[in-house]
């Protein structure tokens, strides 16, 4: 656990008497919202397995995640509602009953609901809605929800720390850091957490599969691969430490570092640093460039600007595109990457 995060222990569905004495008037005027969904099929004809009417009690653990210690989580969730879309790639890729999840606004990385595009095809193979649009939990409509388990981020602009408390009175709730933790340890950790580590453990195999596959057919140039994003006011570089450096050095590439004290990180962060655009030649030097998370019409833009158009790399062509999927890394934009690099190294 992060030391800078406060540690708390949340007991039952409805954490502290005092959290459940905050959530009754929103219980009450939710209650016939969720009577109509009990009524209908779906998401009511799932929860009344769940509710097991007479049956005992379903078994459950107790989970330490990167907000607190969680008690009462289920062995078997049923009814998963994410409030991080980052955190459901994660999540469908494990096969987690995900019935709902945060969306974002629509852009050029998502579908038009504000799902990520790069698994926006499994959600709605699982029937994944929308839970709310935005980046605070809207908890009146987890609540409306009736999710068994509620799983968020740690870090991220949907940091959702400051609303544990409130989501943990609706049901018990974890929150994960994705910034600083390899998606392969991240899914392994929602296994073991979800009682589903026989997934995870085959998630991560077949992603491992994969890039031996593609390590065999493909030839990695002998310069250095600069992973960069042009911020135009700035370039990003990341490191060798990052998931996607970590990606490109599993398939055979020599992952440029950049120099050490002339670039500019946040919180202490090793993935990622920022340079402004006059350093861009001191910094990419002969490496070649493999843009993350742009569009074609974005590195035609940025690769002809001044400080970039008498790059090495710019003149011998060796300017390549990782997709737009690729700034946050999960087992389906990983593949996607994988994918890329195969078709341009292969």
């Amino acid at each position: 656990m992060n030391g800078r995060q406060a540690t708390r222990t949340v007991t039952g569905r409805g954490g502290s008497g005092a959290l459940r004495a905050r959530f009754r008037g929103a219980v009450v005027a939710a209650a016939g919202l969720l009577a109509l969904t009990a009524c209908g099929g779906g998401a009511g004809a799932d929860a009344k397995g769940a509710e097991g009417g007479g049956d005992k009690a379903a078994a459950t653990r107790t989970v330490k995640h990167d907000t607190g210690t969680t008690a009462n989580v289920p062995d078997r969730p049923k009814r998963i509602v994410s409030v991080s879309v980052t955190m459901t790639g994660h999540l469908l890729a494990v096969d987690a009953p995900v019935i709902a999840s945060q969306a974002t606004p629509p852009s050029v990385i998502t579908d038009k609901q504000g799902f990520f595009s790069q698994w926006s095809d499994a959600a709605a193979k699982n029937g994944v809605k929308v839970a709310y649009q935005g980046f605070e939990p809207d908890v009146e409509k987890v609540l409306a929800l009736r999710p068994d388990l509620i799983v968020g981020a740690a870090s991220g602009a949907e940091n959702a720390e400051k609303f544990y408390d409130k989501l943990s009175a609706v049901a018990p709730t974890l929150l994960y850091r994705h910034d600083d933790v390899s998606w392969q340890d991240l899914t392994a950790r929602l296994g073991k957490d979800l009682g589903l580590q026989k997934r995870a453990g085959e998630v991560v195999a077949a992603h491992e599969k994969r890039v031996g596959e593609a390590k065999a057919a493909i030839t990695v140039p002998k310069q250095a691969a600069a992973l960069v994003r042009d911020n135009q006011s700035a370039m990003t570089v990341f490191t060798p430490e990052s998931a996607q450096g970590r990606l490109l050095t599993s398939l055979g590439f020599t992952v440029l570092t950049p120099p050490a004290g002339k670039g500019q990180t946040q919180g202490g962060r090793s993935d990622f640093a920022e340079f402004s655009q006059e350093k861009v030649a001191d910094t990419a030097k002969d490496s070649s460039l493999l843009f993350v998370s742009h569009t074609p019409e974005e590195i035609t833009a940025a690769t002809a600007r001044p400080v970039w158009k008498d790059l090495p790399a710019v003149a011998d062509k060796r300017v390549y595109d990782l997709g737009l999927d690729t700034f946050r890394l999960d087992y389906y934009s990983a593949g996607n990457l994988i994918d890329k690099v195969e078709k341009a190294f292969g």
